[in-house]
């Protein structure tokens, strides 16, 4: 077996930046959805409402989707939060197709947050970015 150190370069500055004001973004309003449902606002209570949902799941939604919203924020658990809010946002898109809303503004609106969590991540942890653009890795396993 032989190993090999592979060198990552460090993203610029642009990079980082543009990174951070992604995750930022997705972030903030991730936040203020979960504060939301935790405060049980009527925004929020209609909206659970029409997709079908109970009002008792309000409060349960927002502790999971703070909780993930705060791993992803924390560097050493970002990806763990990348993963589990991906999940939550595919939830997200299943209700949307499952009451029939529309393709644009609703069911694609939780697929842009997932390309902004992931997006603004890959482009400060340029490690990450050369994981999940690396085909080596696949060619391997097969």
């Amino acid at each position: 077996m032989t190993t090999s150190t592979q060198y990552v370069a460090a993203p610029s500055n642009k990079a980082r930046w543009a990174g951070r004001i992604l995750s930022g973004l997705a972030i903030a309003f991730l936040v203020v959805d979960s504060f939301m449902k935790l405060a049980k606002t009527a925004p929020a209570v209609k909206g659970t409402a029409e997709l079908g949902y109970p009002p008792s799941l309000l409060v349960p939604l927002g502790i999971i989707l703070l909780s993930c919203v705060v791993l992803y924020a924390l560097p050493k658990t970002s990806v763990l939060g990348a993963i589990l809010l991906t999940a939550y946002l595919g939830g997200a898109v299943a209700t949307q197709v499952r009451v029939g809303n529309p393709l644009f503004g609703f069911i694609l609106f939780p697929v842009y947050l997932g390309v902004m969590i992931w997006a603004g991540l890959a482009l400060r942890d340029p490690a990450l970015r050369a994981s999940l653009l690396s085909r080596k890795g696949f060619q391997e396993v097969r």
